[in-house]
């Protein structure tokens, strides 16, 4: 079953001599429950369509279809309904709010969107991300590896279509980085979550079940492993 699929999907920056073509005509389509890595040099545009396919930016044209619904069709309150209840987006720089405990920055999102949490799926997240005895804390309070554990748990606890990855591991040294991307392999072998990541790092491009490359805004590879 088809969870994404982009067609002719193009992103253009700026006019005339400075125009930028970020992405060219991409086109391709992701299955429920596949882990896959975006990988490319810097500006690529592999940044750009993760923040495209998440909804925090739109597409200068083309369609993107995620579980059934063409974001690119919506409008801003629309999109931003959609993008809490069907995307998990999890960043580099964790992005969790400093005044706010481990608690209530996984359960925000629910809240912002008017829906209470469900007790017993914070207390299974929090088990498998191995942060149940810091709900009380503040960000400051844990390292980087726990508060990327903290954002995975907010991305997951709507139970999202799709889970998508900026450089995750780019903040983290190679120890708390192998374990973010276990977590990550954890909750899509188990729990069938369809996972994309943008990485640079190729140890966890080729953990990934297939590969897309992107250079020039273009993709040059799709290869399943």
């Amino acid at each position: 079953m088809k969870i994404l699929e982009t067609k002719n999907l193009s992103k253009i920056y700026g006019k005339g001599e400075t125009e930028v073509k970020a992405l060219d005509s991409v086109s391709f389509s992701v299955d429920q429950g596949e882990f896959v890595a975006i990988i490319g040099p810097s500006g690529s545009g592999k940044s750009t369509l993760l923040h495209i396919l998440g909804g925090v930016d739109t597409a200068t044209s083309g369609e993107v279809i995620i579980n059934g619904t063409d974001i690119s069709k919506l409008d801003e309150t629309a999109l931003a309904v959609f993008r809490r209840r069907q995307i998990g987006l999890i960043y580099q720089f964790y992005n969790l709010i400093p005044i706010l405990t481990v608690e209530e920055n996984l359960t925000l999102p629910l809240l912002l969107d008017g829906r209470k949490p469900d007790k017993d799926q914070v207390s299974f997240l929090v088990e498998k991300l191995g942060i149940e005895k810091r709900l009380n804390h503040l960000p400051s309070e844990l390292p980087g590896g726990q508060q990327q554990r903290v954002s995975i748990g907010r991305a997951l606890l709507n139970n999202p279509a799709l889970l998508l990855a900026d450089e995750p591991t780019g903040n983290l040294d190679s120890e708390n980085s192998r374990e973010i991307i276990e977590l990550l392999r954890k909750f899509n072998k188990e729990y069938k979550q369809t996972v994309i990541i943008i990485t640079h790092d190729e140890r966890i491009a080729l953990s990934a079940d297939r590969i897309i490359e992107i250079q020039d805004g273009r993709i040059i590879r799709d290869e399943v492993r």
